[in-house]
């Protein structure tokens, strides 16, 4: 029929090999677009932020369109999400979890108590933000945030993800 297919990406150095009907790109970019599209999502939902974060992985928002499946264990997960108020006692626990996670690894902390206290930020017991004892990746605000600004901060993590370099041996 004399139909070249012919496969562009946004690479101009990949364009000029010119390989028609063939797909050429870099490992990087295929592991980083496999792991955006399959993150695997734990849940901690500590306060009122848990209702929203709950609406968003319901029919109406669906994490499932993002390729994003709940998993209650740590160690089958590599984001997790804390939306509450996180006070001396629970950040042991949270610590605990995140060193239990597959790597790579992302934290996402929804709404003003995860991110930096909230209403409680200074008192004696509060962790004044999640980010004082795990690294965090994604801060979404809001008292509680809406299900669409999560949906914004997980698209904010798949640019962060495709952004990667490869993994590093040690």
């Amino acid at each position: 029929m004399g139909v070249n297919p012919v496969v562009h990406s946004g690479d101009p150095e990949i364009n000029a090999a010119g390989h028609p009907g063939v797909l050429t790109t870099s490992l990087r970019k295929v592991l980083n677009w496999s792991r955006k599209a399959s993150l695997w999502y734990m849940t901690f939902g500590i306060a009122c932020c848990a209702i929203e974060m709950m609406a968003t992985g319901a029919s109406r928002y669906d994490f499932d369109r993002f390729g994003m499946i709940f998993r209650a264990s740590p160690r089958q997960s590599d984001l997790m999400i804390v939306s509450g108020t996180v006070n001396e006692k629970l950040a042991e626990r949270i610590v605990n979890l995140y060193d239990q996670m597959a790597e790579p690894r992302y934290v996402i902390a929804m709404g003003a108590c995860a991110t930096n206290g909230g209403p409680y930020h200074g008192l004696y017991n509060v962790v004044n933000g999640v980010h004082e004892i795990i690294p965090v990746d994604v801060y979404v605000p809001g008292c509680p945030p809406r299900p669409e600004a999560l949906l914004h901060g997980v698209l904010q993590l798949h640019e962060k993800i495709l952004n990667e370099g490869l993994p590093v041996r040690a």
